[in-house]
């Protein structure tokens, strides 16, 4: 399509669409499917340069354009310039997409920012499971086994004490008194 310096259609551009919307407003079904033909390449050129993202995107808001064009088709005023109104509603359209591509960045980052954090939460996880270990090691069985089955397997104090052999006040006590030990010589530790 022909472009003037200040980038809108040239007059036979401007003449040829407006010549056949019209003619699509007063019931010529074939000029007004032509004039959606035309319409969207001109569209698709109009937001092609104001938008740098996949020509998914371009077609979505080309599409999106079209569709309020042809919606809004009794608003337009035969004395005014056609493609001035046309580039109205398809900017009406980008800031839309604009508004909500803004919305969705901003409520979801990019892992990528993150990769150094997860690579160091796991290390601090094996180090932290590593130092849960040596600490177990260091109790007695009466309080390693029920920490062990409850708090790390998920079992409940029945199921450990007729796994261990242990009542359930024991497990319970030995529970206590285990995470009580522990508490000391992490405390010693530091």
């Amino acid at each position: 399509m022909e472009r003037t310096k200040e980038g809108g259609a040239t007059r036979p551009a401007e003449a040829r669409l407006r010549t056949l919307f019209l003619a699509g407003l007063d019931g010529d079904a074939v000029s007004y499917r032509a004039f959606l033909d035309c319409l969207s390449g001109h569209l698709r050129a109009f937001v092609r340069k104001r938008l740098s993202r996949s020509p998914d995107d371009v077609e979505d808001i080309v599409q999106e354009a079209l569709l309020a064009v042809h919606n809004a088709r009794h608003t337009y005023e035969a004395d005014q310039p056609l493609t001035a109104w046309v580039h109205a509603v398809a900017r009406y359209k980008l800031m839309d997409y604009f508004r909500a591509r803004s919305r969705h960045e901003a409520l979801n980052e990019p892992l990528d920012d993150y990769v150094d954090f997860f690579e160091t939460s796991d290390a601090l996880a094996n180090d932290a499971r590593r130092d849960v270990g040596k600490l177990l090691e260091a109790l007695p069985d009466k309080q390693r086994l029920p920490i062990v089955h409850v708090k790390l397997q998920g079992l409940s104090v029945a199921e450990t004490a007729e796994l261990t052999g242990l009542s359930e006040s024991a497990v319970k006590v030995g529970i206590h008194r285990g995470l009580k030990a522990m508490a000391l010589k992490i405390k010693d530790l530091l």
